[in-house]
């Protein structure tokens, strides 16, 4: 048996196939290296598994049909699927929206076919995001809550994605899961996220642009503590013994919404250099905080962050200095 991992070079996908493989798990990973950021970073997180027993790499579309029919023909032995491939970014989706449907929409339904192909199959679980809450007023932010107001393209992509496998479980009894993922961020992170950008344009003494005046608050959740939950989840598909929708969905976060200001504040403490601000309007499609409630997550597979913001941000800027050599 083996687990595919779409996304296998992104920053979720390169951690969570790391840890699959010290399972001893064998993995087939898929990725079309797209140069929405630095290819080179991809590239570097497959080359940490070189020629590692157990895995196997293919380059190709997710929402390549044929190209993805294929793969699970070569691999029928495939039983569980962790699909992290997407286009991320909620800024970036002003820029270029085609490329949002057909990575989360058009791919999205791509794997959920493939899946159906693998006669194996005991789970499905894809990622989503809080992005999907819009500018949600409740808080925390609850599974159970509507999501019908996506404030940007990139999260109505996510909830197309939330409703295509609410379709396809209900259709074909496929065992599927989405994740709601909450602002990660840690080594090997991507270059378009805050503690990335931060990072990078203190180190040049260059100016950081903070939006809404810095009035903002994220649930910053650390890899190490994503990558746990992903795979207690992995662990634990729904049986619904024939009764109900074998699709369900959980926010995977670190259940606390930190100010903005205090998480610049840690990683200037962390470089031992203070940050040249600009501040600015909110920016269009953006949300003034998010905070998950993760009590389902909790309750169902025992999912239980353990990384605060002051211990998470350290060891980003390590491995950022040991990375770039600075």
């Amino acid at each position: 048996m083996s687990v595919l991992v779409t996304g296998v070079a992104g920053f979720i996908g390169f951690h969570v196939t790391a840890a699959l493989l010290d399972r001893g798990k064998t993995v087939v990973g898929v990725d079309n290296l797209s140069d929405y950021y630095d290819v080179s970073l991809k590239e570097m997180r497959l080359a940490r598994f070189g020629d590692e027993k157990g895995f196997t790499f293919r380059r190709l579309d997710i929402a390549d049909k044929d190209a993805m029919m294929a793969l699970v023909a070569e691999f029928p032995d495939i039983d569980q699927v962790i699909h992290l491939a997407a286009q991320a970014g909620v800024r970036y989706s002003l820029v270029n929206p085609h490329a949002y449907i057909h990575a989360n929409v058009a791919g999205q339904l791509v794997v959920m076919e493939a899946c159906r192909a693998l006669k194996k199959l005991r789970h499905l679980i894809y990622a989503s995001s809080s992005s999907v809450y819009g500018d949600n007023n409740k808080l925390p932010f609850s599974v159970e809550d509507r999501v019908d107001n996506p404030v940007s393209l990139y999260g109505a992509t996510k909830k197309s994605a939330e409703l295509l496998a609410t379709s396809y479980a209900h259709l074909y009894c496929l065992p599927v899961t989405g994740l709601r993922f909450f602002t990660v961020y840690g080594p090997w992170g991507r270059p378009d996220m805050a503690a990335f950008i931060f990072t990078k344009k203190i180190l040049a003494g260059e100016e950081i642009a903070v939006f809404n005046g810095g009035d903002m608050k994220r649930d910053f959740t650390y890899i190490d503590d994503i990558v746990a939950g992903v795979l207690a989840c992995l662990d634990k598909p729904f049986n619904n013994n024939g009764n109900e929708s074998s699709h369900r969905v959980y926010n995977l976060g670190n259940h606390r919404a930190e100010p903005l200001m205090r998480f610049i504040g840690l990683i200037e403490q962390a470089l031992g250099q203070k940050a040249k601000v600009r501040m600015e309007p909110m920016q269009s499609g953006d949300v003034k905080e998010t905070y998950a409630n993760i009590e389902t997550s909790r309750r169902d597979f025992g999912f239980e962050p353990i990384t605060s913001i002051d211990e998470g941000i350290p060891c980003f800027i390590k491995w950022y200095r040991d990375y770039h050599g600075v």
